[in-house]
């Protein structure tokens, strides 16, 4: 499944060097999707900010679901 996802241009270049990379990489690919979601902004208007904080609930309730059961450490 990685192997198919590495082969899309620039996704797969970014999560590639996220799971290689060094240290720097990880704030790299935060910076690069926080860039994205701007540019979605500037691109999309009021949708483009709307709509990736939408998505990102479910990941968060679920996160928040294994924080309270103990399942998931934060170190």
């Amino acid at each position: 499944m990685f192997r198919l996802i590495y082969t899309v241009p620039v996704i797969g270049w970014c999560l590639r060097d996220l799971q290689t990379g060094g240290a720097s990489a990880f704030t790299y690919f935060l910076v690069n999707c926080g860039l994205l979601w701007v540019f979605s902004a500037v691109f999309f208007g009021y949708p483009g900010i709307i709509i990736p904080a939408l998505c990102a609930v479910p990941t968060m309730f679920v996160l928040l679901i294994l924080l309270t059961r103990g399942r998931y450490e934060v170190s």
